[in-house]
């Protein structure tokens, strides 16, 4: 499985962004091997369609899962559409902590 955390810098030390249309990076952790792709978003200064072009870069990647801080109704159609799994996280923390939360449960 293929969790997709919003984030602030590459890697799986970077904080969580709570952001996702707009957020720097996207880091996708495989839960099985625990390897991480770090992504530069793209849409970070796009004028519109940010969530939607970020949704479709997500499911992209093959993520199943994502986590971040707030996803607007326009993206969430096509994250919904790509049977991905979004969870909110409002607190603060690292990818790799945001990570092992979402392990737990």
């Amino acid at each position: 499985m293929k969790v997709c955390v919003t984030a602030g810098a590459p890697g799986r030390d970077a904080p969580m962004d709570p952001r996702f249309g707009r957020c720097p990076f996207f880091v996708v952790v495989d839960l099985d091997s625990m390897s991480e792709t770090s992504i530069a978003n793209p849409n970070v200064m796009a004028t519109s369609g940010a969530g939607i072009q970020a949704a479709q870069e997500v499911a992209k990647q093959g993520a199943t899962a994502l986590i971040t801080g707030n996803v607007g109704p326009n993206a969430m159609q096509p994250l919904s559409a790509a049977k991905i799994d979004v969870y909110q996280h409002m607190g603060a923390g690292s990818v790799r902590d945001v990570v092992e939360n979402f392990k737990r449960g």
